[in-house]
C-alpha cells in the first residue's frame, strides 16, 4: 500500500549513518579547495578515481565531461554529502571532516538545477538563507540576482505566494529565488549545479548575468553545458569515467586538441545549428 511504501522511505532515510562531527573543530585559512588522492563510490563500484585536484581561492573552475564522469559527486563530496572512501578533501588546509557540518554549511552555498520553494512569499524563500538578514541586505539580493524583474510582473508583487515546491513559478524564476538566496548567504565558496540548464533564452540571459556577478571574489565550482560558461571559467577540468582527464585554460586546451576540445567542436556544432538548416534544398 501506498502508505507502507512511505514508512518504508521514512525508514531508510533514518537508516542512513550520521557523518560523524570533529571532536576539536579546524577552521580553513582560505578558501581553495583540494582533492587529495580521492576516490569514492555509493556502493561497492568506484565513482571517483584516485583524483588529484586543486579549485584555487576566488576562481572560477568549470567541470565538463560525459554524463556518469563524476561531475555532481565532486560537487557534493565538497560540501561533505558523503565522506571519501580514501584520500581526503580539504578547505584552507583542512579536511572537511574535521570541519563542523554547521560551519562548514556556512562556508557554502549551492546553487543546482532542481530548487525547492516552500509555500510562502518570495522574500520569505529568500530569506530562509540568512534568516537574520536585514530588510536591505533581502532587497539587495533581489536586485543583484535580477529577482526584481520577476516580482514586478507577479500579480502581488513580493507577497506573492510561490506554491509548495515553488509550484506557481517556472523553473527560470525559481532559479533567481535560490540564486538570491546566494547572495544573501554571500559565502566564500559557491557550488554551482547544471544553473542553467534548460532555460528559456530570457531567464538564461539573466541568470548568467547574475552567476558572473556572484562569482566574484569567491572559489567558484561549476558544472555547465553552456559554451558561454565554460569559455569563461579560469580553469576547465574534463572528467572521464572517475577520473581527470585534462585541466587548464580553454585556450590551452584547445590547443592541446583533446578530449576537451572534440567536446567543443560538437557542443559548437551543436548551438549554431537551426532548424531552418534540415529544410534547405
Amino acid at each position: 500500500s501506498l502508505a507502507r511504501v512511505s514508512l518504508g522511505s521514512v525508514r531508510e532515510m533514518i537508516d542512513v549513518p550520521v557523518l560523524a562531527e570533529p571532536e576539536v573543530p579546524k577552521e580553513p585559512t582560505s578558501y581553495d579547495i583540494w582533492f587529495d588522492s580521492v576516490s569514492f563510490g555509493y556502493g561497492p563500484d568506484r565513482v571517483i578515481r584516485n583524483v588529484s585536484l586543486e579549485f584555487p581561492d576566488c576562481s572560477v573552475t568549470a567541470l565538463v565531461g560525459p554524463s556518469g564522469s563524476g561531475k555532481t559527486t565532486l560537487v557534493r563530496l565538497i560540501s561533505r554529502f558523503w565522506d571519501v572512501d580514501e584520500g581526503a578533501v580539504s578547505i584552507g588546509g583542512a579536511d572537511v571532516r574535521d570541519i563542523g557540518t554547521r560551519a562548514l554549511m556556512s562556508r557554502i552555498s549551492t546553487v543546482s538545477q532542481q530548487v525547492y520553494l516552500f509555500d510562502g512569499t518570495i522574500l520569505e524563500n529568500v530569506r530562509l538563507a540568512r534568516p537574520d538578514a536585514t530588510e536591505s541586505e533581502v532587497r539587495q539580493a533581489v536586485v543583484d540576482s535580477r529577482l526584481g524583474e520577476v516580482i514586478d510582473r507577479l500579480p502581488s508583487g513580493e507577497e506573492t505566494r510561490v506554491g509548495e515546491g515553488g509550484s506557481l513559478l517556472s523553473g527560470g524564476e525559481r532559479q533567481r529565488v535560490s540564486i538570491a538566496r546566494a547572495f544573501l548567504k554571500d559565502t566564500p565558496i559557491v557550488l554551482l549545479d547544471e544553473a542553467t540548464s534548460a532555460l528559456d533564452g530570457e531567464n538564461e540571459v539573466a541568470i548568467t548575468e547574475a552567476i558572473h556577478r556572484l562569482a566574484r571574489g569567491r572559489t567558484v565550482v561549476i558544472i555547465a553545458h553552456r559554451l558561454s560558461t565554460i569559455e569563461g571559467a579560469d580553469r576547465i577540468v574534463y572528467l572521464e569515467d572517475g577520473g581527470v582527464e585534462e585541466v587548464g585554460s580553454h585556450e590551452d586546451l584547445i590547443a592541446r586538441g583533446g578530449k576537451y576540445s572534440d567536446l567543443w567542436a560538437e557542443r559548437s556544432g551543436a548551438e549554431g545549428w537551426r532548424i531552418d538548416r534540415a529544410l534547405e534544398p
